[in-house]
């Protein structure tokens, strides 16, 4: 029998069902399920080293989630027209996947481990990386490498008020709430998410409710993993301990890692106090010896000795490593428009973390294109992050962008994204760009505040400024400490590291990650409060700094102006070819974009000053401008006929004056009347025809009456060939004549 396949279903509360199969596709990987909701089908894979890799102390995973184009039966963009490099959307995929996956494996296994999820059938409304973690973890399940699992990951949105797992595309656009959760049957591991202002009690009860899904997605990997004989996995040595050395690490340096810990001092000059310490323990040992136990005395004054020092300092006295209390902020320090020649821009300093952060604003040529399988579109606000090696005084070279920025970028983006107005309410593209120039503690947050204040003092009008803490957690033997802006060190030596944004109504974003078992609802809830009210001192110095948007742009600043026209006279603007819209930017200095919405269309005149905004905007309401009928214009005659001419009343209209309409007087010639080509006469609109969209002109109509004038009615016989034939039969037409009696 070529296949064996086994199968189980997960059915969710609302009906749907998701299945999970295995021993059908990439049978000669450690694992392989393929994990299918509707008609979208994604491939998990997994694949150990039978060994570790030499000289490693960590945990060597590599997590790839990839979406095939074909998978939606479209074709890749760009020149290659092949999947190419990851987007930034895979990597935040991979991200997730990766933080929840790799605290639960051994602490002592180095071998490396390679992890892909792909997505290979994609239905339009099913958004696939909710199923990720649950395609990895049973990837895991099935195969016989060591892990801590199952875990699996659900999305929960709140859509008009009620909470909902894994919603569809269309469900997303009224969603106030949109969070990750990754979670073991038994503990949280990881959150993450956007909101619209939400509580802090609501954000528990969707953390909640994603749990309770969760452990039915476990408890089916776990039943799966037992029929096919993988619950016994591989054994493995991939660490040699000395036991004797441990303890005499422990021993001789315990006291003076303590008495740093308790310095208050400095990063850095704490970073080298603390390899003095570990310098003069291996000082007593000859050059061999150092060479063969250094990486261990390293190790295990590390884990054993820095990280338990910081933990029992914190626990017992209520005392940090730069000497704060448990809920004090770092002093800040807030400037804004510290770069004149940028549109906007701000420097945020917390403690040892500072962010220059700039904005740009441009047009809608300047906008990101979205081009992923299932997404497609414009992202009008971009945010990027940079964090150069500088930053923390490392010296190595600058590489491409890593995940870490990409990711810690997005947690940015959507805690400001609410805030900032797009559409009609603000027509610049907005780029916000934070350059991370100190690091000790939570960047992205810095990015957060220094974001406000660079997009206020740009001129954008936040609706509301917003803020970023990063929270922390130490716990032992029942005791347990809440940390408010933590430092790296306690990120690094933490149980948990929890980064909350919001205004002062309520949260935007989140990013959580735990790395102890077993957290209560209550610890979580206490972060979260003690979260608020760092998060509310902190938006605090943010608008003591700048309370509010600039009220003008800075004056270099190009200026847009927008306005809506029918969608009917899109192409009257844009011509043939291009050829209008072309010849205003030309002649204006100007950039003019146009979108369609809802049967309007939106034009965005982008220029450098006000004269040019003023001459691009007259050119464009000229051509939407609909001549009304008993209005006089004032028109430049654009050609002559043998039945009367033709006159420009409004930017790109012409209406017809015919040779009737000219004077009470009858002229047999277009030449008796004198009008010329290039002649600028005043007119009254007399007539319009909406299906054709001809207008007819009178200039009779302005001059006073001859005496004795009679309006002669009109034949309904007479016909029309460039107008009304007259009484003798002319064919010059424009209409029935009058004459003088």
């Amino acid at each position: 029998m070529l296949f064996n396949e086994t199968k189980k279903t997960i059915a969710l509360a609302d009906g749907r069902t998701i299945e999970i199969s295995t021993g059908k596709l990439a049978k000669q990987a450690d694992g392989a399920v393929v994990v299918k909701m509707g008609d979208t089908m994604l491939l998990g894979t997994v694949v150990a080293a039978k060994d570790a890799k030499p000289d490693t102390d960590f945990m060597p995973l590599s997590v790839e989630y990839r979406e095939k184009y074909a998978a939606a039966g479209r074709y890749p963009g760009g020149f290659l027209k092949r999947e190419a490099r990851p987007g930034d959307n895979e990597i935040l995929v991979s991200r997730l996947i990766d933080r929840a996956l790799r605290p639960l494996f051994p602490a002592d296994y180095h071998a490396e481990v390679f992890v892909n999820v792909t997505l290979i059938s994609a239905d339009r409304d099913i958004q696939p990386d909710a199923l990720a973690g649950l395609a990895a973890s049973a990837a895991l399940a099935v195969s016989d490498i060591p892990f801590g699992g199952p875990i699996s990951e659900v999305r929960v949105a709140r859509v008009g008020g009620e909470l909902v797992i894994n919603p569809g595309f269309a469900q997303m656009k009224e969603a106030d709430l949109d969070i990750m959760v990754g979670a073991t049957y038994d503990n949280i591991l990881m959150v993450e998410g956007e909101m619209k202002e939400v509580s802090e009690e609501v954000m528990i009860e969707a953390i909640k409710l994603a749990h309770e899904e969760i452990k039915k997605q476990c408890a089916v990997q776990m039943e799966l993993s037992r029929e096919l004989g993988k619950d016994v996995k591989r054994t493995y040595s991939h660490e040699v301990n000395d036991e004797e050395l441990r303890a005499r690490v422990i021993a001789e340096t315990y006291d003076k890692a303590y008495a740093v810990a308790t310095s208050g001092s400095a990063k850095h000059e704490r970073s080298d106090a603390f390899d003095a310490i570990v310098a003069e323990f291996a000082a007593q040992f000859s050059d061999e010896e150092r060479a063969e136990k250094g990486g261990l005395i390293k190790k295990y004054f590390h884990d054993d000795v820095q990280k338990r020092a910081m933990r029992n300092m914190i626990l017992d006295e209520g005392k940090r490593l730069d000497g704060r209390r448990t809920d004090e902020i770092r002093e800040i320090a807030c400037e804004t428009d510290v770069l004149p020649c940028a549109h906007g821009s701000a420097l945020f300093t917390r403690g040892e973390t500072q962010s220059l952060t700039t904005v740009t604003l441009g047009t809608k040529l300047d906008q990101k294109m979205i081009d992923q399988v299932l997404v497609q579109g414009d992202e009008q606000f971009v945010l990027h992050y940079n964090f150069p090696a500088f930053s923390t005084g490392e010296a190595r070279p600058q590489r491409s962008l890593s995940r870490r920025e990409i990711g810690h970028g997005n947690l940015a983006w959507r805690a400001l994204k609410p805030m900032v107005p797009l559409g009609e309410d603000n027509p610049y593209a907005v780029r916000v760009v934070s350059d991370i120039l100190e690091s000790n503690g939570s960047s992205s947050m810095a990015t957060v505040c220094a974001g406000t204040l660079a997009l206020m003092d740009a001129g954008i009008k936040l609706r509301k400024p917003v803020s970023g803490i990063a929270m922390g957690l130490i716990t032992e033997n029942g005791k347990f400490a809440v940390l408010s802006d933590i430092l790296g060190d306690e990120d690094h030596l933490g149980d948990m590291d929890f980064k909350v944004t919001g205004t002062a109504d309520g949260i935007t974003a989140t990013q959580m990650d735990i790395k102890v078992d077993g957290l209560p609802y209550e610890v979580l809830e206490k972060a979260l409060m003690q979260a608020k009210a760092g998060r509310l001192h902190i938006l605090g110095k943010i608008t003591d700094a700048m309370s509010a948007p600039r009220e003008e742009m800075k004056s270099f600043v190009p200026r847009i102006v927008q306005i809506v026209i029918p969608s009917d006279f899109i192409g009257a603007v844009i011509g043939p070819g291009g050829k209008v819209i072309q010849e205003i930017q030309k002649t204006t200095g100007t950039t003019i974009t146009i979108t369609e919405a809802d049967n309007k269309g939106f034009v965005d005149i982008f220029g450098p000053d006000k004269e040019a905004l003023d001459a691009a905007l007259g050119r464009v309401k000229g051509i939407v401008a609909v001549p009304e009928v008993g209005e006089i214009y004032t028109g430049k005659v654009r050609s002559i006929m043998s039945f009367g001419a033709f006159i420009e009343i409004l930017p790109g209209k012409d209406a017809l004056l015919h040779i009737s309409e000219i004077d009470y007087k009858r002229f047999e010639t277009m030449e008796e009347t004198g009008i010329k080509e290039g002649d600028v006469l005043e007119v009254k609109l007399i007539g319009s025809d909406a299906k054709t969209g001809k207008y007819k002109l009178s200039r009779k109509a302005l001059l006073e009456k001859p005496e004795g004038w009679v309006e002669r009615a009109p034949r309904e016989d007479r016909g029309e060939r460039g107008g009304d034939r007259d009484r003798g039969g002319d064919r010059r037409g424009g209409g029935d004549r009058d004459r003088r009696r």
